[in-house]
């Protein structure tokens, strides 16, 4: 399957979804709209960014090669394609009826290595096909971490359809139970997120509203999966939100005042995570 091909600044701004309760960037991507007629000849102009404030473009644009999944699973193609300092945008010409995906996904190893007694950082846009190569002979003391991440929204005309929803097994994926493009305000919604194809038990997931500029209050809900990696959302409010969910091991709490500041957790060898753009309609 095709994906986006994000560069190094959207790659390492997608393990910054592995801590969603920071004030760090993050990437997502803001349709336009989300849910249309149906006639065949509609449009939607899609911005993939990657921000502090959700959803205000205020860090350099990630490259891309968007792709989008078509209500039948095949791939169409983005038309109009541009990138400014701050965003990148496309637009998408709807002309089946169903729902569509827009998936960005990274997949990139972090570490370092010991070479001659020195420290060193394994360059920048390392893969695991490249590792191998990237770490010169001699060198000890080897550690990497594997960031895998996904960001997605979903636009649909006419009916909603679940056909861009099959999961691949791999990665952090999201299946809903309650479709993305049915959200009303006031009311529960339910999705389940797969870990390599089996339930995410256990993990911690957020929910943010848009505007965050605008207001004091991040408003961020806080939530975990249970044994089947589904969790249930009640929308407090009509808008755009941003849902993350990660596989990170939570980040120490902070040492208390002369006190000595605790040493960071081992850094595991995988670290998935995954984010979403959702549209919640007024009741």
């Amino acid at each position: 399957m095709k994906i986006f091909r994000l560069s190094l600044m959207a790659t390492a701004a997608a393990a910054t979804l592995a801590l969603p309760t920071i004030a760090s960037a993050r990437l997502w991507l803001l349709p336009s709209e989300t849910m249309f007629a149906g006639n065949g000849d509609e449009w939607v102009t899609v911005d993939f960014a990657n921000s502090t404030d959700l959803f205000y473009f205020d860090h350099p644009a990630p490259q891309m090669e968007p792709v989008i999944f078509a209500p039948d699973g095949t791939q169409v193609q983005a038309e109009n394609k541009g990138k400014g300092r701050f965003r990148a945008t496309f637009d998408i010409h709807l002309t089946q009826k169903g729902t569509y995906k827009v998936a960005a996904i990274s997949n990139a190893v972090f570490g370092s290595y010991t070479l001659n007694g020195e420290e060193k950082r394994l360059p920048r846009g390392t893969t695991a096909e490249t590792l191998a190569q990237a770490i010169p002979a001699g060198a000890t003391d080897v550690k990497t971490t594997v960031m895998a991440g996904r960001v997605e929204t979903f636009l649909t005309a006419g009916e909603p359809t679940n056909t861009v929803f099959k999961a691949t097994g791999e990665g952090l994926e999201m299946v809903p139970v309650t479709h993305p493009n049915d959200l009303i305000a006031g009311e529960k919604a339910t999705f389940q997120f797969l870990l390599n194809g089996k339930p995410a038990a256990n993990l911690p997931v957020v929910a943010i509203p848009g505007g965050v500029r605008y207001r004091g209050d991040l408003k961020q809900v806080d939530a975990r999966t249970d044994a089947e990696g589904k969790v249930t959302f009640t929308w407090s409010d009509a808008g755009m939100y941003w849902i993350s969910v990660t596989t990170a091991p939570p980040r120490p709490a902070p040492a208390a005042e002369g006190a000595p500041r605790p040493e960071p957790a081992p850094r595991p060898p995988r670290i998935d995570s995954y984010a979403a753009t959702f549209e919640v309609l007024g009741s």
